[in-house]
């Protein structure tokens, strides 16, 4: 469970969409280092959660502190959060005009305010480190999915962040291509970064996780070890959810 010192530390968090509360009473702690799969069906509020964690999204009520920051509406806090949390989203959001490094070396020019040597050392680094270093000079539009992907994770990485999202990262591939962007988090979740994954691949939780947290209209009903929540779920709902998507 995780440490008394958190890196994440939410409690009774609530966000509305206008009349709809799609966080109720959300209270959660992330230890440094703690790998973390957050599952539940479709409009659970999965990935609200993690995008009110680097203030994507504006909770109205409850406390956030990630990193010892508290996000409030402080532009300077926010910044510095941003600066240490990482994104991957389900599209790749890569820029069409630039090339993979290009993308990639952003980032740490306009906002770490490396030169670009720096950043373009810092670029190939990470793409070496996501099977893709060949790929550096292509455009987005000339790599499948897959590749595209891990060029995402890369520009995250790019920034050295204490914790990274995923905010299903493998929901918009083809089923070929899962397994290289799940080989690729796997090999992050091995060296020891803060992660928090919204994904419906629960081989990968089983893998990978510390803890998997169960989500349903926008509350987490069960939270346990993977083994102990694939073996002996506690909730109806959590049962029902693990009977339709395991197979």
């Amino acid at each position: 469970m995780p440490a008394s010192d958190p890196i994440i530390h939410l409690s009774r968090v609530n966000k509305w969409f206008g009349s709809f509360h799609v966080l109720k009473d959300i209270d959660l702690d992330v230890a440094r280092g703690e790998r973390i799969v957050i599952a539940g069906p479709s409009g659970s509020g999965k990935s609200t959660l993690i995008r009110c964690i680097n203030r994507l999204e504006e909770h109205q009520e409850g406390t956030i502190v990630v990193d010892g920051v508290t996000l409030t509406d402080d532009v300077k806090a926010v910044e510095k959060i941003r600066r240490e949390v990482g994104m991957v989203f389900q599209q790749f959001n890569l820029f069409p005009h630039l090339t993979v490094v290009e993308n990639l070396m952003l980032a740490p020019q306009w906002v770490l305010g490396l030169s670009r040597a720096e950043a373009e050392e810092r670029a190939a680094q990470q793409l070496k480190r996501v099977h893709i270093g060949e790929q550096a000079l292509k455009y987005p539009g000339q790599l499948s999915g897959g590749q595209q992907q891990r060029v995402a994770i890369a520009r995250a990485m790019c920034m050295r962040p204490r914790i990274i999202l995923f905010d299903e990262p493998t929901s918009a591939l083809d089923p070929e291509m899962v397994k290289e962007v799940l080989d690729v988090m796997i090999e992050l979740a091995g060296g020891g970064m803060t992660m928090l994954v919204v994904t419906h691949e629960m081989e990968f939780a089983k893998a990978v996780a510390d803890r998997v947290v169960f989500m349903d209209e926008g509350q987490i009903v069960e939270q346990a070890p993977p083994r102990e929540f694939f073996t002996n779920a506690r909730h109806e709902r959590s049962r029902a959810f693990l009977s339709k998507i395991l197979r």
